[in-house]
């Protein structure tokens, strides 16, 4: 298998997390820190493993 598709599927679920994670919000105080970092870092981590992904299939 080609590692850069393997790449761009795992940005894609990480990316996908992010915004579950995003759209996870509490009853009362809206989103909390831990809950805008762990977004953040997905997100970021979703677009580091989709860029690996596209430069490895250039």
């Amino acid at each position: 298998m080609n590692y850069g598709i393997l790449l761009l599927v795992l940005g894609g679920f990480l990316l996908g997390g992010a915004w579950s994670i995003w759209k996870a919000d509490s009853d009362t105080a809206g989103r909390t820190g831990p809950q805008l970092f762990v977004a953040v870092l997905l997100l970021v981590a979703a677009g580091l493993a989709t860029a690996a992904g596209i430069l490895r299939l250039v």
